[in-house]
């Protein structure tokens, strides 16, 4: 079955990086795009950033220039580089794919960035 693992996760201070990784299992890795959503307190899930199975990216207007994702097809891996951290990137991040007509979600890490 599908199955997506997220990891990396932690405490940071602000200005700092993490990295978040995602393991992915079960279906084609290649022929999937790739999203990380984030779920910040007191707000809707929303998607950060996505790459696709061509590896075209995009990204919210809130982590341009700070965030990156990359995927490794080898692997069956999706990352996401955050760098220059602020309180407000802290949440719960998930790894994402659909595979027409369900969304497949990890079961989310946990970044928090302090001030």
């Amino acid at each position: 079955q599908v199955q997506l693992v997220e990891s990396g996760g932690g405490l940071v201070q602000a200005g700092g990086s993490l990295r978040l990784s995602c393991a992915a299992s079960g279906f084609i890795f290649s022929s999937n795009d790739m999203n990380w959503y984030r779920q910040t307190p007191g707000k809707q899930r929303e998607l950060v950033t996505s790459v696709t199975r061509r590896y075209t990216t995009m990204y919210a207007d809130s982590v341009k220039g700070r965030f990156t994702i990359s995927r490794d097809n080898a692997m069956k891996m999706v990352y996401l580089q955050m760098n220059s951290l602020k309180p407000e990137d802290t949440g719960d991040y998930y790894c994402n794919t659909r595979l027409e007509p369900q969304d497949y979600w990890g079961q989310g890490t946990h970044v928090t960035v302090s001030s």
